[in-house]
């Protein structure tokens, strides 16, 4: 596969989908101030939280703009409004690596002649099994191509449009925009590891949420309506 190649350096946009997310948005946001201040333009799509989160994120300096709840229909949005040629798509509970840098990332991407990407994760939390929890959600993705929305997707603008962006679902968007991406490229993946939260794990119980994960991917491939999956994911 032919490397991609450009005469200016790519222009960034990381679009965040939140949902009543004050109470940790300041000290999140803040952490993103590095690369705004290399020029990212930073996007915080709310979906109609009734908390201060859209006043917190304007007091950050971000963009913000209101749209209905639904984590696709919100990136979309933000999609919509992007200029950077690059998007990466972050959720609110999820950390970059304080190494990282749009530069870096662009050089990575050109390098490899590919169109999209994502970064590997690990999971904060308590018990010791979300690392292998971690570990498995990195090698089952560069098994499939397939990425997670914690693992922050990333890809060029103009791939993000030609396949259509995310499909309007309430749950699998991820896994339905990387199989659209893969008929582009295979992803990036990156050894780089954001850390995103592992308050869900925690709250519910790991062994009872990888079981439900995995049913879900599961009932998923058998064709289940995401409908019918979203009301099991979040009852």
């Amino acid at each position: 596969m032919a490397a991609f190649h450009w005469e200016r350096a790519l222009t960034l946009s990381i679009i965040i989908p939140v949902l009543n997310e004050a109470e940790q948005l300041s000290a999140w946001l803040g952490h993103l101030a590095p690369v705004r201040a290399e020029g990212a333009e930073i996007i915080v799509v709310d979906g109609g939280s009734l908390d201060d989160s859209v006043a917190m994120a304007t007091r950050w300096g971000a963009q913000v703009v209101v749209t209905d709840p639904g984590r696709a229909r919100q990136m979309n949005a933000g999609a919509q409004l992007a200029q950077g040629d690059l998007l990466l798509f972050l959720h609110a509970d999820t950390w970059l690596p304080s190494s990282f840098g749009a530069a870096q990332m662009e050089r990575r991407l050109a390098g490899s002649g590919r169109v999209w990407g994502r970064f590997s994760v690990s999971i904060q939390g308590r018990p010791r099994m979300l690392r292998l929890v971690a570990w498995l959600m990195n090698r089952r993705s560069c098994l499939t191509g397939m990425a997670t929305g914690d693992q922050a997707i990333f890809m060029l603008r103009s791939a993000f449009i030609q396949v259509g962006g995310f499909p309007d679902q309430p749950l699998m968007e991820d896994i339905a925009l990387s199989k659209r991406l893969l008929t582009l490229s295979r992803p990036l993946c990156l050894s780089d590891r954001v850390i995103t939260s592992g308050r869900r794990w925690e709250k519910q119980g790991v062994w009872r949420t990888i079981r439900l994960m995995w049913w879900l991917r599961w009932a998923y491939w058998r064709g289940v309506p995401v409908e019918q999956l979203a009301k099991a994911y979040r009852p």
